[in-house]
C-alpha cells in the first residue's frame, strides 16, 4: 500500500459509527393525558381492541391465501 491508500488515523477517541445524528423527534399527535385513571383505562381498551382486530385480520388472511392459491392453481 502506498501512503495515498492508507487510511488516515485520528486520535478523537470517538466510536467508529458516530455519525453525529441528532436525536429523533417525537412525532406530534393528539395529546394524551394519562394522569386520570379513566383516560388510561380508555386508552388500554382501545389498544386491546386494535390488537384483537389485527390478530383476527391476520387469521383471516392466513386462511384465505392458501384457499385462493389452490383455487387459482387448479382452475376452480
Amino acid at each position: 500500500m502506498t501512503s495515498a491508500q492508507r487510511p488516515s488515523i485520528h486520535d478523537d477517541n470517538r466510536p467508529a459509527n458516530d455519525n453525529d445524528v441528532q436525536a429523533p423527534e417525537i412525532p406530534s399527535g393528539p395529546p394524551v393525558c394519562l394522569s386520570e385513571d379513566a383516560n388510561m383505562v380508555d386508552l388500554v381498551r382501545r389498544t386491546e381492541r386494535l390488537a384483537i382486530a389485527v390478530v383476527v385480520g391476520m387469521a383471516i388472511c392466513l386462511t384465505l391465501i392458501p384457499a385462493i392459491y389452490v383455487a387459482l392453481t387448479y382452475g376452480m
